[in-house]
């Protein structure tokens, strides 16, 4: 075994991954030679050459414009009449059993302080509940709601696969129904040093990394899900990532506007802040659809304002997304999917040639990811729509600051004081900005939305809240 692995990684000068090999168990030797056959070394090694070896240049269109999409608010008779029966069509879509939620869920929560899957961290500001938690009791709710089974995709990473599967199975599964919740994972790149050399993170491992949440796409057919959509008769796909709490998993709207103009693949949109916000850019080329990255978009366009002094690329992408099963189906039809790779220089902790853990201060590696907003141009369709970043966008990617835990319960506290007020009839104490003096939750398993909350106006009356109160709705 070691002459044959030796003489693959030889081809491609890769063969210092056997240095440690006299020094393995037969057990931690299947491990590593695992893991080295499971690389096509071709395809690696062409990627080296153009992303590690060199700087790739990110290429701009010279005919980039703001890519269309369809307001928060209809203005017109005709886009009011298209948004009722988008939403007709929605709530048909999901009581027939035809949507899916698909959680991308690969990452640790390592940059909130935290020690174990993301998906774990508990993000709700009275109960506690993790970011799983919270997303089961939406979907228990939805289900209850539109009398429909909504299965549920969630996709893992190899470091975190077993906490999350016990995670849910300890937690009973948040009262869902086991079969309908199904777990596989992304796959992995190897970091690679600046040198173009793969890197070990022990004797027997190399430094393995999640591919990206492009690699999502793929992982559904090559894990079984997307044949087990097909069987469930799954037409729409609702994506979005485990560290957004406040996403409507079923946003009959969106899933409806989807259908309606036959779009492959549909994303949310928000109006940017800023011209250097930090979300990609929505935009169009040559009749396509395609998502720029917020560092690659050129000052001039990044800055350039319509006649009323807008921003022109106003429209910033978070991440949600409904992709139709059909069009999964043909993008991986051969097993394989054809998406660009990027390029990210990361610290990545190694094992030196004399075997001792190397923790680096600075940058000394890359890790190559595909982008799953890089399938847009291969859509022959999409739909764009706005959304309230208040109603659907509180992302938990840092302990403090923006983007953060504090931000994210915040938002919570402000959308569910919102709904208690504008349709539970309460009065909400304000701080002198506007923002609640009080901390309220809203049990998603009983309130998924506005409309929840006014069927259970009743029984809410007389509960005002005082400033400092703190109330939990179940």
């Amino acid at each position: 075994m070691y002459d044959k692995l030796y003489h693959k990684l030889a081809i491609y000068g890769q063969e210092h991954l056997l240095r440690f090999w006299n020094e393995l168990t037969v057990d931690e030797q299947n491990v590593l030679a695992k893991q080295i056959n499971d690389i096509n070394w071709d395809e690696l090694n062409k990627l080296i050459k153009e992303y590690v070896l060199s700087k790739p240049k990110v290429n701009i269109p010279e005919n980039l414009e703001p890519a269309p999409h369809y307001p928060l608010n209809p203005e017109t008779t005709q886009l009011m009449d298209l948004y009722k029966k988008a939403l007709v069509e929605g709530k048909k879509l999901v009581s027939s059993g035809k949507v899916a939620a698909f959680t991308v869920a690969g990452g640790q929560g390592t940059r909130l302080g935290y020690e174990g899957p993301k998906g774990t961290y508990q993000i709700t500001p009275i109960k506690r509940k993790s970011l799983f938690q919270y997303f089961s009791e939406k979907i228990s709710r939805a289900s209850e709601k539109y009398s429909a089974i909504i299965p549920w995709y969630i996709m893992t990473s190899e470091m975190n696969y077993h906490e999350t599967v016990i995670f849910f199975e300890k937690n009973k599964y948040f009262g869902l129904d086991k079969e309908n919740v199904k777990f596989f994972n992304q796959g992995t790149m190897p970091a690679i040093g600046k040198d173009g050399k793969v890197l070990l993170e022990t004797k027997n491992s190399l430094a393995l990394s999640p591919n990206g949440h492009g690699g999502s796409l793929l992982a559904l057919r090559m894990s079984g899900a997307l044949s087990d959509m097909k069987k469930r008769g799954i037409d729409c796909i609702s994506y979005f990532q485990v560290d957004n709490p406040l996403v409507p998993i079923i946003d009959l709207l969106f899933i409806g506007l989807h259908h309606l103009c036959k779009s492959e693949m549909s994303s949310i949109m928000l109006s940017k802040t800023g011209p250097y916000e930090k979300l990609g850019n929505f935009c169009v080329s040559d009749g396509k659809t395609m998502i720029l990255e917020y560092s690659d978009l050129p000052a001039t366009l990044a800055e350039k304002r319509n006649s009323d002094d807008s921003l022109a690329f106003i429209a910033g992408s978070p991440a949600i997304h409904i992709i139709s099963r059909n069009f999964v189906q043909r993008l991986t039809r051969d097993d394989s999917i054809s998406l660009p790779w990027h390029r990210a220089d990361k610290k990545v902790p190694y094992i030196n040639g004399k075997g001792v853990k190397i923790v680096p201060e600075k940058e000394n590696a890359v890790k190559l990811e595909s982008f799953i907003f890089d399938a847009l141009p291969i859509a022959e369709k999409t739909v764009i729509l706005e959304a309230e970043r208040g109603k659907q966008f509180a992302p938990t990617k840092n302990k403090t600051g923006v983007d953060s835990v504090e931000s994210c319960k915040s938002m919570l506290i402000a959308r569910d004081a919102e709904w208690l007020e504008c349709y539970g009839g309460l009065r909400i104490p304000k701080k002198i900005d506007g923002a609640p003096d009080c901390v309220v939750e809203l049990s998603p398993k009983s309130f998924l939305d506005g409309e929840d909350v006014k069927v259970s106006k009743d029984r809410l009356k007389n509960k005002d809240i005082k400033s400092g109160d703190v109330k939990y709705y179940e």
